[in-house]
């Protein structure tokens, strides 16, 4: 006998074996046929997937509105679209084929070189499996046997899968459909009917398992939705992705550049991108003092022996710059992580009690070898800086500090408009290797940041385990933009192993006169500035808030008889503190106010005979467009009021 629960804690009992589509069906045919997949016992299986025989568990139905349903249509998606290039092309290796955000790829090893050439082609014989909704049928194979499967199939990838990374799996999992066959965990959608749209989006290159070393395959990328009204909307928002990159919007805008003679990933902040960034270093500063935090410079270079202790340098070393070796024998590194440079701050004299919480912040610039193929302008880069700090406490002041750093992030997201994100809570994964520090270490520190969490009753908060540093639990700000995109931006760490014996062993004598071990919280609510300031770029499309703008208020004269008053209406709002330009150019004033409007200047003051006379200004806001004139102190006062506030104005 089985007993199913159901989410509502109903219960259903079977004597006979059955699927999760059977108990849909028990439910109502309605539910039957719009079942995808089903959760049994909080693990993803497929629809027609048999059931245990007898026994209990806990069953969810997963149907388009749930918010797995995507991934699971794409990953089929990837399995038509594989299906299709070997029926239209002779000699087809097949790689691996996952999801991605927003969609899908599969990497072949082929002759025929893929171009979009090909994609009406593709997309035309995946329409066709679609209309022939043939099913997805699990088919379970002991290893040996599943070798010998691939070798029969000519397919020398899966073999060397097989053989090496599955070679502890005793049995594995492929998915039949038609004449196609793949190895594949699964799940999957009942048949290829459930894809409503699809599109096939670009083809590159791609080293089998990642390996530069190895072979180059074609990595042909595509998208998957249950409609068309869906893949429509999608295409909509990549368009207006295109045209909001801050690749494109930063050359255009003269915000930041990257030249490749000086290195990949390494960005130059030019003059107006370095306006931003002063005033979000300014913002974070001043927060910082009234918080009391204690600012500090440190190297951007340290002893390997210090990211050793530290547990950086072995742990990501693959993503390090390597070790400069010096004449003596010493080894330095670009420092990965500031963290160990405030440590030995706080280890500089002995520390009493009385002194903690002891807050440290730097504007730390550190860097990562990162892969060329993963550098992507300012929002994946090999050096960057970030608003880090660190907090050294006792034991008890852990809850309010924790909470003190989550408030500062949740105040950074709302000054700057960015009122749409989730928390994530990364935590360890108990069967993996990388964390450092014991079991019940980690169990104090994690149940201690849940607890702060839940307390301030933060949204969307969810728990995933192995996203945890690998030295202790996170709370992780995805943020999301004005299209919907996802960015991993502020983070606070909690730590209770960077201060132990294994590590710096840190120390403070406390009311008892006795020696204890601080608790330590690594926090940065930007993450890093480049990463912040290209999401920034894109999020408000180059259309920066008046207290951020490069260029606040641009003065145009109508005609050059009045450029001594412009240029005195120049030197006011100069001296009032705004950043402020001139066009005093022999052109006209709807040429001069269109390129204000293209280079996104959030104000022009437009002056000509009428406004000498009165002693105005004609204001004209790039929003809202004219605004009339008014006295010049009356537009300053404006303006400095929404500075002051930090208004975010959307469009």
């Amino acid at each position: 006998m089985l007993t199913v629960t159901l989410p509502d804690g109903k219960s259903r009992d079977y004597s006979r074996r059955v699927r999760p589509v059977d108990v849909a069906a028990d439910i109502g045919p309605r539910l039957a046929k719009a079942t995808l997949a089903a959760e049994v016992d909080g693990q993803l299986a497929g629809a027609n997937d048999p059931l245990p025989a007898d026994g209990q568990v806990a069953l969810r139905l997963i149907t388009d509105k749930d918010p797995q349903a995507l991934d699971l249509l794409r990953h089929s998606c990837a399995h038509l679209m594989a299906r299709a290039v070997m029926r239209l092309f002779d000699g087809v290796q097949l790689a691996f084929g996952p999801t991605v955000t927003d969609g899908f790829y599969y990497d072949f090893e082929m002759e025929h070189k893929l171009s979009e050439e090909d994609f009406p082609k593709i997309e035309a014989e995946m329409a066709r499996i679609v209309k022939e909704d043939e099913p997805f049928e699990r088919v379970e194979m002991d290893r040996a046997e599943a070798i010998q499967f691939c070798r029969d199939l000519h397919q020398s990838l899966k073999v060397e899968h097989l053989e090496d990374t599955l070679a502890t799996e005793q049995t594995v999992s492929f998915y039949r459909q038609g004449e196609f066959v793949d190895l594949c965990r699964g799940p999957h959608v009942p048949g290829a009917g459930a894809v409503g749209a699809f599109k096939l989006m670009s083809v590159a290159g791609a080293y089998w398992k990642g390996d530069a070393s190895r072979q180059q395959l074609q990595r042909l990328y595509g998208t998957a939705f249950f409609s068309k009204q869906q893949l429509e909307e999608h295409l909509k928002r990549l368009e207006e992705a295109k045209r909001r990159d801050h690749r494109v919007l930063g050359k255009q805008l003269e915000l930041f550049m990257i030249d490749p003679a000086v290195g990949s990933g390494l960005v130059f902040w030019l003059p107006k991108g370095a306006v931003i960034r002063h005033e979000l270093e300014n913002f974070i500063h001043g927060e910082l003092i009234r918080r009391g935090y204690q600012p500090v410079y440190t190297p951007v270079i340290g002893n390997v022996h210090l990211y050793e202790t530290s547990g950086h340098y072995p742990y990501y070393k693959d993503t390090q710059f390597p070790p400069i070796e010096m004449d003596d024998g010493e080894q330095y590194l670009l420092r990965p992580m500031n963290c160990p440079h405030h440590v030995m701050i706080y280890k500089l004299k002995p520390r009493s009690y009385r002194e903690l919480p002891l807050r440290l912040a730097e504007f730390g610039t550190v860097h990562r070898f990162e892969q060329s193929g993963e550098l992507n302008g300012m929002v994946r880069v090999r050096g960057f800086t970030q608003d880090d700090a660190h907090v050294f406490c006792t034991e008890e002041q852990v809850a309010d500090e924790f909470r003190g750093c989550l408030e500062m992030t949740l105040f950074v997201l709302k000054t700057l408009g960015l009122d749409d994100y989730r928390v994530r809570l990364g935590f360890r994964d108990p069967s993996g290797d990388k964390y450092v520090g014991d079991a019940e270490t980690w169990q104090r520190a994690e149940d201690a940041l849940e607890g702060v969490c839940r307390e301030m009753d933060l949204p969307d908060m969810h728990i995933e385990r192995g996203e945890a540093a690998f030295y202790g639990p996170k709370a992780d700000f995805i943020v999301a933009d004005c299209l919907g995109r996802q960015w991993q931006l502020g983070t606070v760490q909690l730590d209770y192993n960077l201060p132990g014996p294994q590590r710096f062993d840190l120390k403070y004598i406390g009311a008892d006169n006795a020696p204890h071990r601080p608790v330590m919280i690594h926090r940065a609510p930007f993450g890093s500035f480049e990463r912040f300031v290209g999401m920034l770029i894109e999020h408000y499309a180059g259309a920066f808030p008046l207290w951020l703008a490069p260029e606040q208020v641009r003065v145009m004269v109508v005609s050059q008889k009045v450029e001594e008053y412009g240029r005195n209406v120049e030197r006011q709002l100069a001296e009032a503190g705004l950043r402020v330009t001139g066009d005093y150019r022999a052109e006209k004033i709807g040429a001069k106010i269109r390129d204000a409007q293209l280079q996104l200047v959030p104000y022009m003051f437009v002056v000509g005979p009428r406004e000498v006379e009165e002693g105005k200004v004609a204001v004209r806001d790039r929003l809202e467009g004219d605004l009339g004139a008014m006295p010049l102190e009356a537009a300053v006062e404006r303006l400095k009021t929404e500075i002051h506030d930090k208004t975010v104005r959307k469009k």
